[in-house]
């Protein structure tokens, strides 16, 4: 198992329409290794031990592996895995081999400021993506993002910000500041924000409305985000943030 670089796995992302045209008489595994197969939530046990959570019910055991990569910090991540073919109930719970992993920059929410948000936030222009890695699940937001980049050495800042709305707590805004790096190529990156602290309805269930302001102007998005039910994952010591943004 190696940890992959998270630029090679989005470039990956990339192109994944074109391999899979391209491979589908193609005998070469090494395509397939390069491509993730999964976003997923590394969450780890008291014991040093971990589990992968796939979806809302599904779990991912790796064989592989005794210990998390990332440690006690509970993280989004990109992987690639081979099933061994050993399924509890309901194909619910499956037995992997990890292949690579790699985190994503994973985040909490923070409160809006309101007048001030431009300020302490930034307001510069981003687009999000809608492919298979923007989803909500697991209690997440995990969104591909793409935006200008000119300088490499610039760690370009993206928050989530809540209490945007007094009605309605899960109306969120995603908020980029470039740092003044607002020229450049055009590059892709992901992250992921833990909504499980959001107030809690009765079926666990909420529609988050989603606010940005992109390269033409603002947009709104909508997702059926499915809470934890034990309402674990808003421990702010065990987030991991990593990569290129911040």
């Amino acid at each position: 198992m190696r940890r992959k670089s998270l630029l090679s796995a989005i470039i990956a992302i990339g192109t994944l329409s074109m391999t899979l045209q391209s491979c589908l008489n193609d005998d070469d595994d090494n395509i397939d290794m390069s491509l993730p197969t999964a976003l997923v939530t590394v969450r780890p046990n008291p014991d040093g031990s971990f589990i992968m959570q796939l979806d809302n019910v599904t779990q991912l055991i790796p064989d592989n592996l005794t210990k998390s990569p990332f440690g006690t910090k509970e993280v989004r991540a990109l992987v690639n895995y081979t099933e061994n073919g050993n399924h509890g109930p309901n194909d619910l719970v499956r037995n992997v081999r990890v292949n690579w992993i790699d985190s994503i920059c994973t985040k909490l929410p923070v409160k809006s400021l309101g007048e001030d948000n431009n300020i302490k936030f930034g307001n510069d222009p981003i687009e999000i993506i809608n492919d298979w890695v923007t989803v909500a699940e697991d209690g997440y937001l995990t969104l591909r993002i793409r935006t200008l980049w000119g300088n490499t050495d610039t760690h370009h800042i993206i928050n989530l910000l809540a209490d945007t709305n007094p009605d309605n707590p899960y109306e969120l805004e995603i908020r980029h500041d470039a740092q003044g790096d607002a020229a450049g190529h055009w590059g892709d990156a992901l992250i992921a924000f833990n909504l499980n602290g959001l107030p809690r309805p009765d079926d666990d269930k909420a529609t988050i409305t989603l606010k940005w302001k992109s390269f033409t102007g603002s947009k709104t998005a909508e997702f059926k985000l499915q809470m934890r039910p034990d309402g674990r994952g808003i421990d702010t010591d065990n987030i991991l943030y990593t990569n290129s943004l911040k």
